[in-house]
């Protein structure tokens, strides 16, 4: 084993894909990348870490309410430029070419070009840590869109890509093979 600062140690555990969240606050759209988030439940219900830093997190304290969108690889120059720039001085849709979709419980837009879309509401915000905890109210997936590829931070700049999938379900079923 090699010493690793400190610092970098989170980039051992980032979470699941990057991903876009969109907000509306004063009738205006707005998108953020984050990576920073995770799967509380089943219900479904997520949490994202965001604070004051962000533009989006005024919209996010106002309304309530976002929509999180899954990009896939071929968009990851998009999502990196989104991350780039700030929604205060920026409209993110037409700077990217992307399409704003009028979602249907929430009014936060989704995002077209993304392989999903997840509705959501603020259930919860824990200050301290810039916590926002969200239960999700509807969810959206484009089943033709061939892309389906998301990618992850590392932390320094860099993303991997997800590959191949392979199934364990027999192991988490119970039915162990022999040997294992």
């Amino acid at each position: 084993m090699k010493r690793l600062p400190l610092k970098k140690a989170f980039m051992l555990l980032e979470p699941g894909p990057v991903v876009l969240v969109t907000t509306a606050a004063g009738g205006r759209p707005n998108i953020m990348t984050i990576s920073w988030h995770m799967v509380m439940d089943f219900a479904p219900r997520f949490a994202l870490l965001t604070g004051s830093w962000n533009f989006s997190c005024e919209a996010l304290m106002k309304t309530r309410e976002c929509v999180i969108a899954v990009p896939t690889v071929d968009l990851s120059r998009k999502v990196v430029g989104i991350g780039a720039c700030s929604g205060r001085d920026t409209d993110k849709f037409a700077e990217f070419g992307l399409t704003p979709l009028k979602a249907r419980s929430v009014r936060a837009p989704l995002v077209k070009e993304c392989l999903a879309n997840i509705e959501c509401r603020v259930a919860d915000h824990i200050a301290r840590h810039d916590i926002f905890v969200l239960d999700a109210v509807e969810a959206w997936i484009d089943p033709a869109r061939k892309e389906r590829r998301t990618f992850h931070a590392v932390g320094d700049g860099t993303f991997v890509v997800d590959g191949r999938t392979f199934s364990h379900r027999e192991l988490m079923a119970g039915k162990l093979p022999p040997g294992v």
